[in-house]
C-alpha cells in the first residue's frame, strides 16, 4: 500500500505532430479509445473493469507520462517567479492522468495478474525509475521548488499547503536533488538497476510459491485435514498444497504426518535459494546497490538515509527498540518451548521439537491448556459474516458509517464484492471493494490500497479495495476462516478507514499517504475491535445453526489471546532485524553469501533458534525485496505499539463509543500526512506512546 508522490517520466511517445491542434486531436482519438485516458461515469470514478482490457494499459501509462513531462517543462520553463500555485500546484497535479492509470494496473498486478500484466511491469520498471529521477533530479526544477520553500512562511497559505511545499522540498532533498551532476547520473543507473531486480525477485517468488507447493498422492497422508479442505485441494486425483509467504504453512498446524509437515515446511524456507527461483543474487546486488546509494547521497548506509522523516528517525533507534522487546520474547519463547516439548512427550514420541511441529503441537497445547480447538472456532466465523456483522459493525459503532451493497459495480474478478458507504448524515463517503481469497493470479499476503485517491482539488471521493489470500473453499461449501484470517481482515479495514477518511486538499499526502512507521498504526489498532465482547457476540454466529458464539468458547478465545506470543514476536524480530542489519552493510562491505549472512546477523542479535524461524528468510522478503519496505519492516512492531497504547487510551475513555470513534477519526485518521507524527499522537492520546501496553497485550509483562 504505497503512495508514490511522484510518478514521473521522460518518455516520449512515437507520435510527431507540428501543432497544438494536432496534438489536442490525437489526445482526443487516444482517449476515445482508451477507457483509462477518460474518466470513469460509474460512481465516484470507479474503474470500468467491463471496457479495461490488456493492451490499453501501456499506451495508457506511456500517455500519462507525456502528459506529466509537459506539465514539468512549462513549469522549468516558466520565466515567472516561482510560485505556490505556478510550482508546487502545477507539480502536484502533474501526476493526475499517470495516478489514475497506476492505481488501475498495479491493483491488477497484485490481485489478478496475468502473464502480459508480468511482461508491462518488467518492461515499466526501469521507465519508471528513469521517470522519478528526471524529475526529482531536475535541477531547474529543483530551484523553483526551493525558491517557494524559502519564503514559505511569508505566503499566504493555509497549513496543509505549507506542509506540501515543505513535503516536496524534503522529497527532492532526500533523493539527490542537490547533488552534483555526475553523481545524479550515477545515482539514476543504481536507482533504474533497482527496480528492475526488484520487479525480477516479486516475479520469481511469486513464481516460486505457486509452483513450489507440496503434491501428495496418498490421501491417508492429509490425516488431520477435513474433508472440505482435502476436497479444496483435489487436482486431478492429486492433493497439492501450495505455498504461502510466510515461512510457517498453515496446513503445519493439522497435517498429522511428519514427514509430510518436514517437507511442506522445507518447500518453503527453500523455495527461492537454489535453482530455478533462486533470488540469491538478486538479494546480494540489491544490497550493495542500497549501499551505493547512500554512500552517493553522503549517508553512512540505506537505513540512515531511509529513516529521514520517520517516528523512528535512526538505525539507532530501531535497534534500541529491537533490544527492549528481545530479552522478555526470549524468556517467553524458552517457556513455550518447554511446554511444546512435554506435550511431545506426552504423546510418546522422543523426538526434539522442530521447527516444522511448532504449530502442530502448539495447537496441541492449547487445546489442553484452554480447550480451545481452531476447528471448532471457525464455524463461527464465516466471511460475509465477519465482514458485515463484525468488521463493518464496529466501524458503524465507532463512526456512525453505514455500507450497502453494491451489485452494479464492475469487478476485475468474480470473487470481489463492492460496498458503497455513507456518512451518518447520510452523504456519499466512498466505495470499499472486499478481495478475501487466494488464487494462483493474486500475489501473497494481505493489503489495502486505492483505485481513486480522496482529493478535494481533484474533487475525488476515496475507492478503496483490501485484498486478503484466505482458503477459497470447495463449490458450495461455507467460506469459514480462522480467527488469525478474523484479525488480518479487521487489520485490513483498519488500513480502508484510513484511505477512506481522508481529507485533504492534496492526493499526495492524503490518507495512507505517510511514513512507514505511522501507516500500520491505524490498522493494528482496529484488530481490537474484533474481541470486543459486542462486537464479536454480533459477528461470531454459527453457519448452521445461527447460534451466537458460546461464552465459554469466546473466553477460551481471550484466554488463549496472549498464547504463542513469544514465538510470534521473535518470528517478526527475526525477519526486521535481518531487515535493518541488510541495511546497515556500508558501500565498502562485500556480502559473498546470503545464508551466512542472515546466521551471523540472526546470531549477533542473539534470535538464531532452530525451533523459531524468522517470519521471511532472506530470499523470500518480498516486503525489503519487492514491496517497499526496505529498512522498513521494524514498522509493524513500531506501530503495534502505538496501536495498544491507543487502544489503552480507549480503555480509560469507555471503548466503543462514537465520541471515541470521532476522536480517533478527526485526529488520526483524517490527517494524512499533514503534520508531525509524533505530535498528531500526543494530541490524540494527550501523552506520548507507551510501551506496557503492548507488552502486556503480548503476555511479556
Amino acid at each position: 500500500m504505497k503512495k508514490h508522490i511522484i510518478i514521473l517520466a521522460t518518455l516520449v511517445l512515437a507520435i510527431s505532430c507540428n501543432t497544438k491542434e494536432a496534438k489536442k486531436e490525437t489526445k482526443t482519438n487516444m482517449a476515445v479509445e482508451n477507457p483509462l485516458l477518460v474518466k470513469s461515469t460509474l460512481d465516484y470514478g470507479a474503474p470500468d473493469f467491463t471496457k479495461i482490457k490488456n493492451e490499453h494499459f501501456m499506451p495508457a501509462i506511456l500517455e500519462g507520462m507525456k502528459l506529466q513531462n509537459e506539465t514539468i517543462k512549462e513549469i522549468v520553463e516558466n520565466t515567472e517567479t516561482a510560485t505556490f500555485k505556478n510550482t508546487i500546484l502545477s507539480l502536484e497535479e502533474s501526476s493526475k492522468t499517470l495516478d489514475g492509470v497506476t492505481a488501475v494496473f498495479y491493483g491488477l498486478a497484485g490481485a489478478n495478474t496475468n502473464d502480459t500484466i508480468k511482461e508491462i511491469q518488467k518492461e515499466l520498471a526501469p521507465k519508471f525509475s528513469k521517470h522519478n529521477d528526471d524529475i526529482l533530479l531536475n535541477t531547474a526544477l529543483f530551484a523553483k521548488i526551493k525558491t517557494v520553500y524559502n519564503n514559505v512562511d511569508s505566503l499566504q497559505l493555509d497549513a496543509e499547503s505549507k506542509h506540501l511545499v515543505k513535503e516536496y522540498y524534503k522529497n527532492f532533498s532526500k533523493a539527490g536533488a542537490d547533488l552534483s551532476e555526475d553523481k545524479k547520473e550515477k545515482l539514476k543507473e543504481i536507482n533504474s538497476e533497482i527496480a528492475s531486480l526488484a520487479n525480477d525477485f516479486g516475479k520469481k517468488l511469486l513464481d516460486a510459491s505457486k509452483k513450489g507447493g507440496v503434491v501428495i498422492t496418498d490421501k491417508e497422508k492429509l490425516k488431520g485435514f477435513s474433508e472440505e479442505k482435502i476436497k479444496s485441494l483435489n487436482k486431478d486425483g492429486k492433493y497439492e498444497i501450495q505455498l504461502i509467504n510466510t515461512s510457517q504453512q498453515p496446513s503445519l498446524q493439522t497435517l498429522e504426518n511428519r514427514e509430510v509437515r518436514k517437507e511442506l515446511f522445507e518447500k518453503s524456507i527453500h523455495r527461492s535459494d537454489a535453482g530455478e527461483y533462486d533470488t540469491s543474487e538478486l538479494v546480494k546486488k540489491m544490497v550493495a546497490l542500497r549501499a551505493n546509494k547512500a554512500q552517493i547521497l553522503g549517508f553512512k548506509n540505506y537505513a540512515s538515509w531511509s529513516l529521514q522523516g520517520t517516528m523512528a528517525g535512526t538505525p539507532d533507534e530501531v535497534f534500541k527498540m529491537f533490544s527492549g522487546l528481545i530479552p522478555g520474547a526470549l524468556d517467553k519463547v524458552a517457556s513455550e518451548t518447554k511446554e511444546i516439548q512435554a506435550e511431545i512427550k506426552k504423546e510418546g514420541n522422543d523426538f526434539k521439537l522442530a521447527a516444522y511441529d511448532w504449530n502442530h503441537y502448539a495447537e496441541k497445547v492449547r487445546k489442553s491448556k484452554y480447550n480451545l480447538n481452531e476447528e471448532e472456532v471457525k464455524p463461527y466465523f464465516e466471511v460475509t459474516n465477519v465482514l458485515e456483522k463484525g468488521v463493518f459493525y464496529a466501524a458503524t459503532k465507532l463512526y456512525g458509517i453505514t455500507f450497502k451493497k453494491r451489485t452494479d459495480i464492475p469487478v476485475y474478478h468474480p470473487d470481489v464484492v463492492v460496498y458503497e458507504l455513507f456518512e451518518e448524515d447520510g452523504s456519499k463517503l466512498g466505495l470499499y471493494y472486499g478481495d478475501f481469497f487466494a488464487r494462483d493470479s493474486k500475489r501473497g499476503g494481505a493489503w489495502m490500497s486505492a483505485f481513486v485517491k480522496q482529493s478535494k482539488l481533484r474533487n475525488q471521493k476515496p475507492v478503496i479495495y483490501n485484498v486478503c489470500n484466505s482458503p477459497k473453499p470447495a463449490a458450495g461449501e461455507p467460506a469459514l476462516i480462522s480467527f488469525g484470517e478474523v484479525e488480518t481482515m479487521f487489520h485490513e479495514f483498519g488500513h480502508a478507514l484510513h484511505g477512506l477518511f481522508g481529507n485533504q486538499q492534496y492526493a499526495s499526502i492524503s490518507g495512507t499517504s505517510t511514513a512507514r512507521d505511522f501507516v500500520e498504526f491505524p490498522s493494528q489498532f482496529n484488530e481490537n475491535w474484533s474481541t470486543h465482547p459486542e462486537v464479536l457476540n454480533n459477528y461470531a454466529v454459527h453457519y448452521k445453526t445461527g447460534e451466537v458464539i458460546p461464552a465459554d468458547l469466546l473466553k477460551k478465545i481471550k484466554d488463549a489471546g496472549t498464547f504463542n506470543q513469544g514465538y510470534s514476536m521473535i518470528e517478526n524480530l527475526c525477519s526486521s532485524s535481518l531487515d535493518m542489519n541488510w541495511h546497515t552493510v556500508s558501500a565498502d562491505e562485500k556480502i559473498e553469501d546470503v545464508a551466512n549472512f542472515e546466521e551471523d546477523a540472526l546470531k549477533k542479535m542473539k534470535l538464531k533458534i532452530a525451533e523459531v524461524p524468522p517470519r521471511y528468510r532472506s530470499t523470500y522478503f518480498a516486503h525489503v525485496f519487492s514491496g517497499g519496505y526496505a529498512a522498513g519492516y521494524y514498522s509493524y512492531l513500531w506501530t503495534e505499539m502505538l496501536s495498544h497504547d491507543a487502544y489503552d487510551w480507549f480503555k480509560d475513555n469507555g471503548l466503543l463509543t462514537r465520541e471515541n470513534g470521532q476522536k480517533f477519526r478527526e485526529q488520526v485518521l483524517s490527517k494524512g500526512n499533514t503534520m508531525d507524527y509524533a505530535k498528531m499522537y500526543n494530541t490524540f492520546a494527550g501523552r506520548d506512546p507507551k510501551a506496557a501496553p503492548m507488552l502486556q497485550a503480548r503476555g511479556l509483562q
